[in-house]
């Protein structure tokens, strides 16, 4: 049997209840201590944050070292979606479950497997709540205590235009930050609610693998957890109601997705909308419809992975005259303040790109324009991110489609990872390299990388677009043979080859002819 949440919301209590061992018992120690006391402090805080996720935990780290009196209010766990619903225990997953896949292809290496690879499910599960357990360790409430931080765990709920109410206490402040995250969306599905679903905020409360799990959403979430699952043995349907996954991504890199999924044993089913589920027994029937063809399937799971909406309820942000609404969340503007000038918003709570690292560098966005008069900018950012299948998909800067739009003349250079030498050697050739410069000059615009490590790829990239490096630069940067990265160099080298105009290759010729 699977252990499933009977709906959507927010899973109350520790990440995993039915696995009580020493490694949930530290986790709980670290991110939600049974036995913690609220402080109590009667002057007024120079910063309070509401929410400990990893943008909220970094503002109230960075305000305290610099001098401030900080005061840090969570409602659930310390960590946020990071640490105990997101990036560690997928990432987790998703790097068991390509080693079962590099098992099944052994022979292509060189290697064998003997008889059929055996799935130990609670093994995995156990390795992911370890590793939880170890990183929870950073951000435990202890160690934000010991930093010069108040810890406060409870609602926050605003009580005017400068003052939390939190667990009975009432915390004054000069500068306030809301950085609450976002949750799972509900998906419209008829009878989805009552038949019972898994978002990220359950999954990894699984027991056991599903037999059948049917993901909805062909977003990273949707596609980065099919694959895992189907790794694992599970039939996974995937159902996305666009004509490709990834809609927002360039349409080759998106393409080489589905193949890969494909490859894995996803059914895949594009342009499919899932229109109503029933209870049968033990199993779940989907009822689901493409074009003007409908069909059923029967699973044991769903995943519903269609996107997030900002957890703006519950705070009575209008007693502070905060303004929001709840698709977009809280509304800042370029120095993330919000309508009260005394209160900022960060992360997930208010941005677009939902991101561990964007919300991290907005918040320190924020400690320098609340606390010290900073006039730091969100449009200045440069933020890349990765979508962790196998091949990953990673991006920075301007798609050709978004340059174009913007009467910006593009030019692109494309390596593909099979004439790298190393990705050859790695059994990774899938995949590829662009690069976008303005037309005319060595100016990099963005690019996307479809690789098996594209996210460690696209760092480079990263810093030469905010540094102001050009691809020329980057052509005379040496690179470690044999390296992945090395597509990059080689998208370089393919920008100077452009720079040998016919006159200087005359002029070279006649020069070697002295």
């Amino acid at each position: 049997m699977t252990m499933s949440v009977a709906s959507g919301s927010r899973a109350e209590g520790s990440p995993s209840e039915a696995a009580d061992d020493r490694f949930q018992r530290e986790i709980i120690d670290n991110v939600r201590p049974p036995v913690w006391r609220n402080p109590t402090f009667s002057g007024r805080y120079n910063l309070v944050v509401i929410g400990a996720g990893p943008g909220g935990v970094i503002a109230a780290r960075e305000a305290a070292v610099l001098g401030a009196k900080v005061a840090l209010v969570e409602r659930d766990l310390i960590g946020g979606d990071r640490l105990n619903i997101g990036c560690v225990p997928s990432k987790t997953l998703i790097r068991t479950a390509r080693l079962y896949a590099e098992m099944r292809e052994a022979k292509n290496y060189g290697g064998r497997v003997p008889g059929k690879i055996a799935i130990g499910f609670a093994t995995v599960m156990e390795r992911m709540r370890r590793i939880q357990a170890h990183l929870s360790r950073a951000d435990s409430a202890r160690r934000l205590s010991e930093a010069g931080v108040d810890v406060y765990f409870g609602e926050a709920r605003f009580a005017g235009s400068d003052t939390v109410a939190v667990a009975g206490a009432v915390l004054r402040f000069k500068k306030a930050l809301i950085a609450t995250g976002a949750r799972p969306q509900t998906p419209p599905i008829s009878g989805l609610a009552e038949t019972g679903y898994l978002t990220n905020e359950n999954v990894f409360n699984l027991t056991e693998c599903p037999r059948r799990l049917l993901v909805v959403g062909g977003g990273p979430l949707g596609c980065e957890l099919a694959q895992a699952f189907c790794r694992f043995g599970s039939h996974v349907i995937i159902a996305q109601d666009d004509p490709m996954f990834l809609p927002k991504e360039e349409r080759d890199a998106a393409q080489i997705l589905s193949d890969s999924l494909a490859y894995d044993g996803v059914e895949i089913h594009l342009n499919t909308t899932v229109v109503a589920v029933r209870k049968a027994g033990a199993l779940k029937i989907v009822d689901l419809v493409s074009d003007d063809d409908k069909f059923s399937v029967s699973v044991d799971e769903i995943l519903a992975g269609i996107g997030r909406s900002p957890n703006v309820e519950g705070m009575d942000l209008e007693a502070a005259g905060v303004a929001y609404d709840t698709e977009a969340g809280i509304h800042v503007d370029d120095f993330l303040r919000t309508s009260n000038p005394r209160i900022y918003a960060a992360g997930d709570v208010c941005l677009e790109h939902k991101f561990t690292h964007t919300a991290e560098a907005s918040a320190r966005i924020v400690v320098q324009n609340a606390l010290f008069l900073g006039r730091q900018k969100l449009s200045a950012l440069t933020i890349p991110w990765c979508t962790y299948t196998d091949p990953e998909i990673a991006h920075v800067g301007l798609y050709v489609r978004e340059a174009r739009q913007a009467a910006i003349p593009v030019r692109t250079f494309t390596i593909l990872m099979h004439d790298v030498d190393r990705a050859v050697t790695d059994g990774e050739a899938e995949g590829f390299v662009k690069i976008h410069v303005r037309d005319g000059t060595d100016q990099i615009l963005g690019a996307t990388v479809v690789a098996r490590h594209a996210g460690e790829m696209i760092n480079e990239i990263s810093l030469a677009i905010y540094a102001g490096i050009g691809l020329g630069v980057l052509a005379r940067v040496i690179h470690a043979y044999p390296t992945q990265a090395e597509a990059i160099k080689m998208a370089a080298d393919a920008y100077m080859r452009t720079r040998l105009t016919p006159t200087l290759k005359s002029r070279a010729r006649r020069w070697l002819a002295r």
